[in-house]
């Protein structure tokens, strides 16, 4: 009994002191935490979203969830590196207007001479440690040595495969302003970054920048959390608005009314960027299904969708390629645009001509 107490005690303190270490950020706190507690969106110490949003579907369980994840079910994964395009980001025209996708919710945009990174992860996992939720063979062509100054990194939320510590910490000499939702900051300054290169927002909050670039923070149906807790930290969207271009930048989401609210404050949009991957009917209150892309697309008055959030790590029960498969099926009735690069191919933003190749057909 002595030595089962031992093992205990010394379990929980390993685990304690791990939970502290400076990948799993920092919880708001004095300033910050009184500015959060303003907050519409904050209720009984944690964020909320716009509706009730259970975690699970009604009728599903944790147990059955994890029996299926860990037993039941088999998702493939690819065999073989997939296919990519390794774009030189620093010899791009300052006249160009690109974007360039490097697999799941990570990509970079070139918009009126303006560099621009969204959620990115090149560690090559999405967890605390490195020998779990690995990234696919070939999916990770860029590093932070491939990255040139970045004028706004936008940062959704902060779960690991959104926000990687060991990317960040690298690239924070090159970051000259962080778009974030509240709290977020924290976890930033913990790693090294300055609190003047940080705006965190409230959902609906506006800011603007010189030479006509206005970015507002937007809802989305989703949560957050790094540790043990939960939705210390606001999760959100994005609106980007240039001179010559209006994007929209999904983050993670169900689909939920708030696609239609920000197309009648902020919309139309040339690309919406939606996610499309990691969904469950067990979980569709957090990720949206199969189709519903379309439904936030037409919700916002989009052109076009740019899908994204797959294609690099397994975080669901689906096939790898199933996401990029089925919205392309569904896209034929739909009138949309859907863009669906390789890894480092260049996206040019304003040729709706631009052809793709269905590559996952090829990449299994």
């Amino acid at each position: 009994m002595v030595v089962t107490l031992i093992i205990t005690l010394v379990i929980s303190a390993g685990t304690f002191i791990f939970l502290k270490t400076e990948r799993f950020g920092a919880h708001p706190s004095g300033q910050r935490l009184e500015k959060i507690k303003q907050s519409p969106n904050y209720e009984k110490g944690s964020f909320k979203n716009l509706h009730q949003t259970p975690m699970l579907t009604e009728g599903a369980s944790y147990g059955g969830v994890l029996y299926e994840y860990f037993f039941a079910s088999k998702p493939i994964e690819p065999t073989k590196d997939l296919p990519s395009v390794k774009t030189d980001l620093h010899a791009i025209r300052a006249d160009e207007n690109v974007l360039i996708w490097m697999r799941h919710s990570s990509y970079f945009m070139q918009i009126d001479g303006k560099r621009i990174l969204v959620d990115p992860v090149m560690s090559g996992y999405a967890s605390p440690v490195s020998f779990t939720t690995r990234a696919y063979k070939g999916t990770d062509i860029y590093t932070p040595d491939d990255i040139p100054e970045i004028d706004f990194l936008f940062l959704s939320h902060d779960h690991w495969d959104h926000m990687d510590f060991n990317t960040l910490k690298a690239l924070e000499p090159k970051i000259k302003q962080i778009i974030t939702g509240l709290g977020n900051g924290a976890h930033l300054e913990r790693w090294g970054f300055q609190a003047e290169v940080i705006s965190e927002g409230d959902w609906y909050q506006n800011f603007e920048f010189e030479d006509g670039i206005k970015i507002s923070v937007t809802p989305s149906r989703h949560f957050s959390g790094r540790g043990l807790t939960s939705a210390k930290t606001l999760w959100a969207s994005f609106v980007l608005q240039t001179p010559s271009t209006s994007i929209y930048i999904g983050g993670d989401s169900g689909y939920d009314t708030h696609f239609k609210e920000i197309g009648k404050k902020y919309g139309p949009f040339d690309l919406a960027i939606l996610e499309n991957g990691q969904y469950n009917k067990n979980w569709k209150h957090i990720h949206m299904l199969p189709g519903e892309q379309f439904d936030a697309a037409n919700d916002l008055n989009a052109q076009a969708i740019f899908p994204v959030h797959s294609g690099k790590f397994t975080l669901a029960n689906h096939n790898w390629d199933e996401p990029l498969s089925k919205i392309m099926e569904l896209a034929a009735d739909q009138g949309k645009l859907v863009i669906t690069p390789k890894i480092g191919e260049v996206v040019h933003l304003k040729d709706s001509t631009q052809l793709f190749e269905q590559w996952w057909e090829t990449a299994k």
